[in-house]
């Protein structure tokens, strides 16, 4: 035994939440993974807290430009709202001084309450201390983006930080697309007009009585989408409303959900269907009396619906790259994959997210499909099937149980190309990481194959300390982009974010 030239551990080894031995990312790609997947709600292995106090941590960590584009990053191109607000309100001290500054201020501003969601959380964290120079600057440039609708409707008038105040405290200089709504802000008088709730307030307060206001609230709802005044995710937010207020113009309803232009526009995340589809599940039950006019020999409101939300969730992810040669994709079923904090809504869950990934992929690739808990199981389903219906059967089945890496490799039947593994890395079965379990695969089958590792919480840990593996996370189709540089380019997300301008 060596007593002084002893062996060197792993830098990178650690161990995750679930007590399993792990490897650490970089801190710019656990930085990434955090932005790309948290919604800033509580999750299984952590708490909101948790995940607030690891990010300001992780600014300690990287170099703060790199946050800046990060966070410009996951809020324009994956349309991530609080996590970003968050980093955006911890930047401003180390942003301070920088030449970048107020241009990150601005460039991550893509509705007007983002402005007054940042500075909220600044205050709340640096009480009694004036809003930095940067951002003041940075926001009265943002409002440049903004008209009077846009300035009307996020005012935000019952908020601690209004828009009003914003204006007070930067001072933008008005354009001609946004003069006389600044002006009216600040006298008071500026009112969202043409917005698709004060259609619908103004409906409800105009009526005399309940069949007069049943009536007004279905004309708002037509005027909306015949006029295009209702954005893709309030259509989806609201499409319960239609259904029960204005059944008749589901048809229209349902032109929107599956024009794709509209869905590309919208930064829409794909988990947003699985909500939508949740809400509208039990339509036809709660609308028999109200359907015999509305139908006209027509499938029910309930299947219109759904096929829409169908079609929409294919055209939502048509930008899945099809990869040559074979491919295996993976899904963690296990505990932690289908916990929701939530009990109102189950398709929070990591679960329901990853399965919606398993299906796309398995569906667009030559592609078989295993999802492993305490052990692995090859899964078949019929290609021709929605997208919807596998993801579901896929929730249905799942285990439930451990989450044992070791099956995967172990039940690998073939050499493939690729394996795409959907989990939120929280390996514990075995306590060790499975580096001898895929090396062993490769052996047995002659294999060499690139791993893609989506981590569906931003938990940070990876279970592969291999040249070939990917760790990625998002829940945009932008990520699918990124899947189809990887080979070529092991660093493509680091280097998109590196990409991006300020």
């Amino acid at each position: 035994m060596a007593l002084f030239n002893q062996k060197t551990k792993a830098k990178n080894k650690t161990v995750n939440y679930a007590g399993g031995q792990a490897f650490t990312q970089s801190p710019e790609m656990q930085l990434i993974s955090m932005l790309l997947t948290s919604f800033a709600k509580n999750q299984f292995y952590r708490d909101q807290k948790q995940t607030f106090d690891e990010l300001i941590a992780l600014l300690e960590k990287v170099n703060p430009l790199f946050a800046a584009k990060a966070a410009i990053f996951a809020r324009t191109e994956f349309g991530m709202r609080s996590i970003t607000h968050i980093l955006a309100a911890h930047l401003a001290s180390k942003a301070s001084g920088q030449d970048w500054a107020k241009r990150f201020y601005e460039k991550v501003i893509f509705r007007p309450d983002d402005m007054m969601e940042i500075l909220a959380c600044y205050y709340g964290v640096n009480q009694h201390t004036k809003m930095p120079n940067a951002m003041k600057k940075g926001f009265a440039k943002a409002f440049n983006k903004f008209d009077a609708y846009q300035l009307a409707k996020y005012r935000g008038a019952n908020k601690s930080v209004k828009l009003v105040d914003l204006v007070n405290l930067v001072h933008p200089t008005p354009t001609e697309k946004n003069a006389k709504a600044l002006k009216a802000l600040v006298a008071d008088t500026l009112r969202s007009q043409n917005t698709w709730e004060s259609k619908l307030t103004q409906a409800g307060q105009k009526a005399d009585n309940k069949a007069e206001k049943a009536k007004m609230k279905a004309k708002a709802w037509a005027d909306l989408l015949s006029e295009r005044k209702l954005g893709y995710f309030a259509l989806l937010r609201n499409l319960r409303n239609i259904a029960e207020q204005a059944p008749e113009l589901i048809g229209d309803a349902c032109q929107m959900l599956t024009n794709r232009k509209l869905i590309e526009k919208s930064l829409v995340l794909p988990f947003r269907f699985l909500s939508a589809m949740e809400a509208v599940a039990d339509i036809d039950q709660n609308l028999v009396g109200k359907l015999k006019n509305a139908l006209k020999g027509k499938a029910s409101i309930g299947r219109q619906l759904q096929t829409a939300l169908n079609t929409a969730i294919d055209l939502s992810l048509a930008n899945v790259p099809q990869f040559e040669g074979r491919t295996l994709v993976v899904l963690d079923d296990s505990g932690s994959m289908t916990y929701t904090h939530n009990s109102k809504g189950k398709n929070q869950r990591p679960i329901d997210i990853g399965a919606l990934f398993a299906a796309v992929l398995y569906k667009s690739n030559n592609a078989d499909l295993m999802c492993f808990s305490d052990d692995a199981r090859y899964k078949n389903f019929n290609i021709g099937d929605a997208t919807q219906s596998i993801q579901a059967r896929l929730v249905k089945g799942a285990k439930s149980g451990g989450t044992n890496f070791h099956a995967i490799f172990q039940k690998a039947k073939m050499a493939y190309d690729r394996i795409i593994i959907l989990s939120d890395m929280q390996g514990w079965v075995g306590h060790y990481a499975p580096t001898s379990s895929f090396a062993d695969y490769k052996q047995r089958t002659g294999a060499n194959p690139f791993i893609y590792s989506f981590d569906l919480q931003g938990y940070g840990t990876l279970q592969f300390p291999e040249n070939k593996v990917f760790a990625i996370a998002g829940f945009s189709e932008k990520i699918f982009e990124l899947m189809a540089l990887l080979e070529t380019d092991p660093h493509a997300l680091k280097h998109k974010v590196e990409a991006v301008e300020i």
